[in-house]
């Protein structure tokens, strides 16, 4: 018998073992690391398109929470999969210190003309992966997802939290809005395991309010519910198929 299959046990480390997983993707369906780049540029660059989330309007969550003073007003903040950067100048116009993140050049040069356009000022956009030695630099007292976690596969949740606990400070918040399985939610609701077997996350995970919960388990919650709609001529953005999420670091 050949010796080549044996030849290539070279799993060693935890990195080893996520990309090993990552290949049992097929080709193209990547969007949570540098591989993933082009698809998220191909995504941002028709402006026009009608994707909710490409207003200039923050999360009603995130703006709920300032103001019911559920988090503090200012400090250090992330946005993880910053996009055009909606989220991101929110906090800058509130007095947070904000760096934002995403794999897409597209999206970040977006963001970046739109803080020109508003005189955003304490505000600092990343080209990059998140998840990648050196990439962020804590500690932060905020961090904000708005739409990158439910697109990450299982495995990849391992070096999520691990992002968080690095990065996030003692005492420090954690938002996240993210698909909402059962009835008017979006996301596939399959077993995590499904998608090794799918090759494909079939355009994002769908959780339920125990999910959440058992997956951020580390972190004290404080309030998880469905968004809220908002109308089209509201200053915030709301679509009730997304869960959000606020949670504190012991």
């Amino acid at each position: 018998m050949g010796t080549a299959g044996a030849e290539g046990r070279t799993v060693r480390t935890v990195e080893d073992v996520m990309a090993m997983l990552d290949g049992l993707f097929a080709p193209g369906a990547d969007r949570w690391s540098g591989g993933g780049a082009d698809w998220w540029d191909a995504f941002y660059a028709d402006r026009e398109r009608a994707v909710p989330f490409f207003v200039a309007k923050p999360d009603e969550s995130l703006v709920s929470y300032v103001e019911r003073g559920l988090v503090p007003r200012t400090g250090r903040a992330l946005d993880l999969g910053c996009g055009p950067g909606r989220n991101t100048l929110h906090l800058a116009s509130l007095g947070y210190q904000v760096d934002g993140v995403d794999l897409s050049a597209t999206a970040v040069r977006w963001a970046e003309e739109r803080a020109r356009e508003t005189g955003a000022e304490g505000v600092h956009f990343l080209r990059g992966d998140a998840f990648a030695d050196g990439t962020l630099e804590g500690p932060y007292d905020l961090v904000h997802d708005s739409g990158c976690f439910h697109h990450l596969p299982p495995h990849r949740r391992v070096g999520y939290l691990a992002l968080l606990d690095r990065v996030l400070a003692p005492g420090g918040h954690f938002t996240l809005t993210a698909f909402a399985a059962g009835e008017g939610g979006m996301g596939s609701e399959r077993p995590d395991a499904d998608f090794y077997r799918l090759g494909g996350l079939e355009g994002g995970l769908a959780y339920t309010d125990t999910a959440l919960r058992t997956v951020f388990g580390d972190l004290t919650p404080l309030e998880i519910r469905r968004m809220r709609d908002e109308p089209e001529d509201s200053d915030r953005f709301g679509e009730p198929f997304l869960w959000t999420a606020l949670f504190r670091k012991p």
